[in-house]
């Protein structure tokens, strides 16, 4: 038995509609719990559908996106820092605790995102107690990635409509659009639609608390967490200049963050096999795995987005893991996870043969990267 079976829910094909579209009433004063939404209801009113909205009309919409230049600038200079802090680094002229310390800390940060905004607030794959939520918060934050709810809001959106034009990172519109395009370019206005309809359906991440906070103080932490911080460390621990901590343990950590992130958004919508569902653009991408924590294990993760682990028992899941320890303490239960039957179901009806075989085929006539 796996560490955390013992608060695990196995869970049938039922759930994986966890797309909450169904009625919201008047809240009565009821207390958060947990990260659970406990709201009582006494006069109930229907909440948005998907009865008032037109895909077709969408898809067949002329959409030209305009540049957001501010955003495009940013990024442009992030990444240019970035290759400048990577030649200070190979070439020796930065503290090796100072790379050192900026590689802890995008994996560790990197919990928040997985462990955290991910599979717990995004999917509710499993439920945290407080110190649990406090410390995944405060992991999120360090790697910049924006609010919990906004994020958690836009991976909703992305699940509901995978490789639709209200996917915000379409993997339909090419590799650098999903990568890093949707970010410095105007949305399509079925993103914009569908981001402002689920938010009367994801009412749950505001009733947390800890989501609160954060999405209320986000900039002050940001700027604490994600720029103060890492550069002061270096600074007063090991006396590195700041100008050295500046570039590596901020800017070049905090790209590389961003690119292991979006990663996922494209190497693991293109390359890698389908062993679970052929009919969807999401792979199963080992690499993607090793750098994410465990995240590119991606046709299995929107098979069975509400299974915590993102990945069948046995494949290297770094958040799995650190979930699993979590939970031997209680501060992390009723873990979702999908049975073996249901695995084994799914992938002999919808799989492209490779279930039970390697991660990543070797390209071939019937298997070549989209």
């Amino acid at each position: 038995m796996a560490p955390a079976e013992q608060n695990l829910e196995m869970c049938g094909e039922s759930i994986k509609n966890l797309k909450r579209t169904a009625d919201t009433c008047e809240k009565n004063n009821v207390p958060y719990e947990n990260n659970n939404t406990v709201i009582q209801n006494s006069k109930c009113e229907k909440l948005t559908t998907d009865n008032d909205f037109d895909l077709d009309k969408y898809e067949k919409m002329v959409f030209i996106p305009q540049i957001r230049w501010p955003d495009l600038i940013v990024q442009i200079l992030l990444h240019l820092v970035s290759i400048y802090g990577l030649y200070l680094v190979i070439s020796n002229q930065v503290r090796i605790y100072t790379t050192l310390f900026a590689i802890g800390t995008i994996y560790t940060s990197g919990f928040g995102i997985t462990a955290g905004v991910h599979r717990l607030w995004s999917h509710r794959a499993y439920r945290a107690r407080l110190p649990l939520r406090i410390i995944l918060a405060l992991l999120f934050t360090i790697t910049g990635q924006r609010d919990i709810y906004t994020w958690a809001l836009d991976h909703r959106v992305h699940h509901k409509y995978s490789e639709t034009a209200a996917d915000p990172h379409d993997i339909r519109r090419g590799f650098l659009f999903a990568h890093i395009g949707w970010l410095f370019l105007t949305p399509h206005p079925a993103v914009e639609n569908r981001r402002e309809a689920l938010r009367n359906t994801s009412q749950d991440l505001l009733a947390d608390p800890v989501v609160r906070l954060q999405k209320l103080f986000f900039i002050p932490m940001f700027a604490i967490l994600n720029i103060a911080l890492p550069i002061w460390i270096p600074w007063y621990f090991w006396r590195e200049t700041l100008v050295n901590a500046f570039i590596v343990s901020f800017v070049t950590r905090f790209t590389i963050t961003l690119n292991v992130a979006f990663c996922v958004n494209s190497f693991a919508h293109l390359c890698g096999n389908k062993p679970y569902d052929r009919f969807i653009k999401s792979v199963e991408n080992s690499m993607v795995s090793l750098a994410a924590l465990g995240e590119g294990w991606h046709n299995y993760h929107h098979v069975f987005p509400w299974d915590y682990r993102t990945s069948e028992l046995g494949k290297l899941n770094i958040s799995t893991n650190f979930i699993d320890m979590f939970a031997k303490i209680g501060w992390a239960y009723d873990l979702k996870a999908a049975t073996n039957a249901m695995v084994i179901s799914r992938a002999k009806r919808n799989g492209d043969g490779t279930f039970g075989h390697s991660e990543e085929p070797d390209p071939s006539p019937d298997f070549h990267c989209e």
